[in-house]
């Protein structure tokens, strides 16, 4: 690269940064919408179920029944009713008052003391199939604790043959906060990456400014330059931000390396960028080029990268298509470095993904643009 020519990109870099710093929108997405989606969805969405509203039904107080019933005022997954008819109790369901009921009949302390034991009945709201299932686990749970200890307590071996010793690896603490944030910074990125820089593009079109750029002696490739560097970097300290909020805040776990953080984050960066960079060479309208940008990389990144919704489980089909989007390898390199570590059989395919998504998107960006009104 020549003098002239550094001298061009460095004066098309001092533009760019210029122009973002007259242009608070460009701000706002990238330092205020990490923040009020991380509050969003770290205060405010959660996949836990904890302080659950489930009536608990004793028809004949005595002391196991008491004794079972403390087991779930001391638990933070629930938030006891006690209630001592049971049509009561279906009419706080009905009216999503309880999300659960947890029936002890007459004869619950006699049959706990008969070979076929004390059956308990529950009743679960399944209208949120996710909820309710983790109700259920929560009630399992607490009835084996209960068991357990009271086994041990009269001295007997519990009535169950088996006892399951569980170990949670990576997230031991199930909070869905652990989860959530470090995918978030994936779609945080997306649109910084993807949106910003669309827009940006587009409305160098609308307002003339490229034609003006255009019978300058700057190449396209100088143009692309000066557009990714000032974008990058505010990607960069946009993911900063992300992260700090995500460990000091949130107390997310980092495990892995922040350099290699670092690393990948600016290979998916790169990638998003040349997204951007791709739909303002077909839409060079603000609007189309913003929908544009929502639909091929925002919802993608939010529905099928893994961020909320297990591949896994996905359709054959669904699991195919996920295999083109770059989010979903860096949702999967983020959970990793943040949970788990640096496990390099997870990070380097990722790593090398990632890398053919970014040549393949400024590659063909670079290839599109050309230095003439069409």
């Amino acid at each position: 690269m020549s003098a002239l020519s550094r001298m061009r990109l460095r004066g098309l870099v001092r533009k760019e940064f210029y122009q973002i710093l007259r242009d608070p929108s460009s701000i706002a997405i990238a330092f205020l919408l990490p923040v009020f989606l991380l509050l969003i969805f770290g205060y405010g969405i959660s996949l836990d179920a904890e302080h659950v509203p489930v009536a608990v039904v004793v028809e004949q107080p005595d002391v196991e029944t008491a004794s079972l019933a403390a087991r779930f005022s001391g638990s933070s997954y629930f938030a006891p009713v006690f209630l001592s008819d049971l049509g009561e109790a279906e009419n706080a369901l009905r009216e999503r008052r309880v999300n659960a009921i947890v029936h002890l009949q007459q004869d619950f302390s006699r049959r706990l003391r008969r070979t076929d034991g004390a059956p308990i009945q529950l009743i679960v709201n399944g209208t949120d199939a996710n909820t309710a299932r983790l109700v259920i686990g929560y009630v399992q749970g607490a009835w084996q604790t209960w068991l357990e200890q009271r086994a041990a307590e009269s001295g007997v071996t519990p009535g169950t043959p088996l006892r399951i010793d569980q170990r949670v690896w990576f997230n031991s603490e199930l909070r869905s906060r652990n989860y959530l944030v470090p995918g978030l910074i994936a779609i945080i990125m997306t649109l910084i990456g993807a949106l910003l820089t669309a827009l940006v593009m587009a409305r160098e079109w609308e307002r003339g400014t490229m034609e003006a750029l255009m019978v300058t002696p700057v190449t396209m490739g100088e143009v692309l330059l000066g557009k990714l560097v000032p974008y990058f970097l505010l990607g960069l300290g946009s993911m900063a931000l992300s992260v700090a909020m995500g460990l000091w805040l949130f107390k997310v776990p980092l495990l892995g390396s922040p350099w290699l953080l670092f690393g990948v984050s600016a290979l998916y960066l790169l990638a998003a960028l040349g997204m951007g960079l791709l739909i303002s060479t077909v839409a060079k309208n603000q609007f189309v080029a913003g929908m544009v940008a929502i639909i091929t990389t925002f919802l993608p990144a939010f529905l099928l990268s893994g961020f909320i919704f297990d591949i896994g489980s996905m359709p054959t089909v669904v699991q195919v298509i996920t295999r083109f989007l770059p989010a979903r390898y860096f949702v999967a390199s983020l959970q990793t470095l943040f949970l788990a570590g640096n496990v390099w059989s997870v990070i380097l395919p990722n790593i090398a993904a990632l890398t053919v998504f970014a040549l393949l998107f400024l590659g063909t960006s670079r290839c599109l643009m050309h230095k003439r009104l069409e």
